[in-house]
C-alpha cells in the first residue's frame, strides 16, 4: 500500500471536519437572524450543515462510479448518529425531548428509513427514485419553517431573548459578509476533502480486501459524522438539548432524502443496492429508528442508561461487521447471543418503560 494513501485519507478527513465547522458556524449565525426556534435550527440548519460531508462524499462517489460508498455512508451515518452520538450526548446529560419530535419528526424518520428498502428491492435506487427522495426533503423544509412561523408568541419571545444579540450581529453588514465567507470557505474545503478522503478510502478498502460497502458503513460514515458529534456534544454541554436531539433527527432525514436522493439522481446508473444491504444493514437502520420512539416517549427524556444502551448496540453492530468481514469463528455465537438474549431483553425493557410512562401519564391526568 502506498504511504500517501493513509495520508490522503487523514488530510481529506481533516478538511471535511474543518469545512463542516466553518459551514455550520456561518449557517447557524445567519439562521438566528431569521428568528426561528432552537429546535428548528437543530432540525434544519445545524443538521443539514453537519451532514454536508456526507453530501460531498456522496456526490464525489457517485461521479466516480463508486455509489456503494455513498449508500454505505448514508446507512452507516444514520446508525452512527443515533446509537453513538445520541448515546454519548445522553451520557453527558439526560436529553429532554420536544413533543414535536414524538408527534412528527421521529415517526417521519421511521417512515423515511424504510424508503431505501422499498425503492431498492429491484437492486437499484434510480434517478426517478432520487428525484422523489429530494422532493421529500424540500417538502419537509417548507413544512417545518412554516410550522415554526406559527409558534406561540411566548416561544418566539423566549427565543428572541436568548438570541437577540447574535441576531443583531448577524444583521450587520460586516458580520453578514463574514458569515457568507465562512460558508463559501467551508464548502470549498468540503469538496476538496471529500475527494481526497474518498480516494484514500477506496485505496484502503482494496488494500485490506474489504468491500466498498463495508468501508462506507464504517470508516467513511464515522469520519463524515464527526461534525454531528461535535455539534450534538457541544449542544448537550451547553444545555441546548433541543439542538442536540434535533440535529440527529434532522441529519438522518437529510441523509436519506437529500444525500441519497441527490446521489441517485447524479449517478449515471443510479445507486446499486447490494443484497447484503437489503437483508441486514437497511433493516438495522430501520430498527434503530424505530427504537427511538419508545425511548423518546418514556417521560420525553433520554436517560443516561438509555444512552448507554445506544452505545452498547453500536459496539455490537461494529463487532458484527468486523466478525462478518473476517469470517471469524465467533460469528455464529455472537449472532445467537444478540438474537436470543440481548435483543429480547431490550424489547422487554422498552415495553416495561413505555407501560410505566403511560401509567404515570394517566395518574397525572387523573390528579389534575
Amino acid at each position: 500500500m502506498d504511504l500517501m494513501t493513509p495520508v490522503m485519507f487523514v488530510v481529506g478527513l481533516a478538511l471535511l471536519i474543518g469545512g463542516a465547522e466553518s459551514l455550520v458556524r456561518g449557517a447557524a449565525r445567519l439562521a438566528t437572524a431569521i428568528g426561528i426556534s432552537p429546535l428548528i435550527v437543530g432540525l434544519t440548519v445545524v443538521s443539514f450543515s453537519t451532514s454536508s460531508p456526507e453530501l460531498a462524499v456522496g456526490l464525489q462517489s457517485a461521479l466516480a462510479g463508486q455509489a456503494d460508498i455513498a449508500l454505505g455512508n448514508v446507512i452507516g451515518s444514520n446508525i452512527f448518529n443515533i446509537l453513538l452520538i445520541l448515546g454519548l450526548s445522553a451520557l453527558i446529560a439526560p436529553l429532554f425531548v420536544d413533543q414535536q419530535l414524538i408527534r412528527l419528526d421521529v415517526p417521519l424518520m421511521i417512515g423515511v428509513s424504510a424508503l431505501p428498502l422499498i425503492l431498492g428491492l429491484d437492486g437499484v435506487i434510480g434517478r426517478g427514485d432520487g428525484l422523489l427522495l429530494f422532493a421529500g426533503i424540500v417538502a419537509y423544509i417548507v413544512f417545518v419553517v412554516w410550522q415554526s412561523r406559527r409558534e406561540s408568541t411566548q416561544v418566539q419571545t423566549e427565543y428572541a431573548q436568548e438570541y437577540c444579540q447574535e441576531a443583531v450581529q448577524a444583521r450587520s453588514a460586516r458580520q453578514l459578509a463574514l458569515n457568507i465567507a465562512l460558508i463559501v470557505v467551508g464548502l470549498g474545503m468540503l469538496v476538496l476533502g471529500s475527494r481526497w478522503m474518498l480516494e484514500g478510502a477506496v485505496a484502503l478498502a482494496r488494500a485490506f480486501g474489504l468491500s466498498e460497502l463495508i468501508i462506507g458503513l464504517t470508516i467513511v460514515s464515522i469520519g463524515t459524522s464527526l461534525p454531528e458529534i461535535a455539534a450534538s456534544v457541544v449542544a448537550s454541554l451547553r444545555g441546548e438539548r433541543d439542538i442536540a436531539v434535533g440535529n440527529i433527527i434532522g441529519s438522518n432525514l437529510f441523509n436519506i432524502l437529500a444525500i441519497l436522493g441527490i446521489t441517485a439522481a447524479a449517478a449515471p446508473g443510479g445507486v446499486a443496492v447490494p443484497a447484503e444491504a437489503l437483508s441486514f444493514d437497511i433493516p438495522v437502520m430501520i430498527a434503530v429508528a424505530v427504537i427511538c420512539l419508545p425511548i423518546f416517549f418514556t417521560g420525553f427524556i433520554i436517560e443516561r442508561w438509555e444512552g448507554a444502551l445506544f452505545l452498547s448496540y453500536y459496539i455490537a453492530y461494529t463487532a458484527f461487521l468486523i466478525l462478518s468481514a473476517t469470517s471469524h469463528a465467533a460469528l455464529p455465537t455472537f449472532v445467537n447471543v444478540m438474537l436470543f438474549v440481548a435483543i429480547p431483553l431490550t424489547v422487554l425493557t422498552l415495553i416495561a418503560s413505555s407501560l410505566r410512562a403511560l401509567y404515570a401519564g394517566r395518574r397525572k391526568a387523573a390528579a389534575l
